[in-house]
């Protein structure tokens, strides 16, 4: 019996998820996996922080690169990133907890389009991230 796509997703993010020591050691959790969609999040600590004592941009570009790599990754089709470019709008602040929600916009052959929004508890935003992704041979599970 064929995998359902929610199936496919769970199951390819979990073989990701066993070897994504990153995003584990940043503390980030992958809260939400479903076809061409993902959600993780974190929340800031000390060791987070810049010198102007908000979250250094970098931590918030890989919660949304996360988020992006399981979303890209979820029809158990090996993908990487091509390029990203991020927006901030706001910043998070020591304490916040930081969600990252990928929405795949377009997927054409090896080729796709993911944005991300980060925003913090209150859903107020932080900032806007869009990727593009290219597949490569081979697949996170045998089905």
């Amino acid at each position: 019996m064929a995998l359902s796509p929610e199936e496919i997703a769970r199951r390819s993010a979990e073989a990701m998820w066993a070897r994504d020591d990153a995003s584990k050691w940043l503390g980030m959790s992958l809260d939400a996996v479903g076809p061409g969609t993902a959600t993780t999040s974190f929340t800031v600590e000390k060791h987070h922080t810049n010198g102007h004592d908000i979250c250094h941009g970098g931590y918030i570009f890989t919660l949304a690169d996360s988020a992006f790599a399981f979303a890209c990754n979820s029809h158990n089709r090996l993908a990487v990133a091509q390029h990203n470019s991020i927006t901030y709008v706001a910043p998070g602040r020591l304490g916040d907890r930081l969600k990252a929600e990928a929405r795949e916009i377009a997927l054409y052959g090896r080729s796709g389009i993911c944005d991300v929004r980060v925003t913090d508890q209150d859903g107020r935003l932080v900032a806007e991230f869009r990727g593009a992704s290219r597949t490569l041979e081979g697949k996170h599970f045998e089905e």
